[in-house]
């Protein structure tokens, strides 16, 4: 039965030189409206659990949430799936430093730079500052990391760093650890505390 996920599974497959039939076929059975384009898959993860906590079904909306493997991809992304491919709306979150790819990759694509919500540092910081250090730390023993987090923090290169540096490369330092604790961060927020740059995606959806 096709879904959105084989519908993210075609676009990626077409976006990689494949055949452009299945995704346009798909789009059109599944109702496809809009793409939100996110580097990667701790983006999608966190995104996904906001949708959860707010009760929506992103797919049932005919909103597909993709992670592109990159933000150097968002031209690629926004070519095939804004105006002038299948023409959707294009929305996104990406870091501060990647924001002139995705700008520039949206108005060649004449898609609205508006939809396009941006992190300071990147999504992981946001997620800390909003939830507080002491409350990620809880968090992180509550998942069993709390001895890994302790190795980590003697490491020479973290001394002088401030703790929400440390935090957020801490994340980064296992391969899934992103992606597991997108979604973790996300069910602990109060939803007053949302990140302006994930508030505004879905005000937005």
């Amino acid at each position: 039965m096709a879904d959105m996920a084989s519908f993210r599974d075609a676009v990626t497959a077409w976006a990689a030189d494949g055949p452009a039939g299945p995704a346009h076929e798909l789009a059109g059975r599944l109702s496809v409206r809009t793409a939100v384009l996110l580097e990667g898959p701790s983006d999608t993860a966190a995104v996904d659990a906001l949708a959860a906590h707010h009760g929506r079904d992103l797919a049932a909306e005919g909103i597909c949430v993709l992670a592109m493997g990159g933000a150097m991809s968002v031209g690629r992304f926004a070519g095939l799936l804004g105006p002038s491919g299948l023409d959707l709306r294009l929305t996104g979150l990406c870091d501060e430093r990647e924001r002139g790819y995705y700008v520039r990759a949206l108005d060649r694509a004449n898609a609205d730079a508006h939809d396009l919500f941006v992190c300071t540092a990147d999504l992981e910081d946001e997620l800390i500052r909003a939830l507080g250090e002491e409350r990620v730390r809880e968090l992180i023993e509550t998942e069993g990391d709390l001895r890994p987090l302790q190795t980590f923090l003697r490491q020479p290169a973290q001394q002088g760093r401030t703790a929400r540096q440390q935090l957020r490369r801490f994340l980064g330092t296992k391969k899934g650890r992103k992606i597991h604790y997108g979604r973790v961060l996300v069910e602990a927020l109060d939803p007053a505390r949302t990140p302006a740059p994930l508030a505004g995606l879905f005000a937005a959806l």
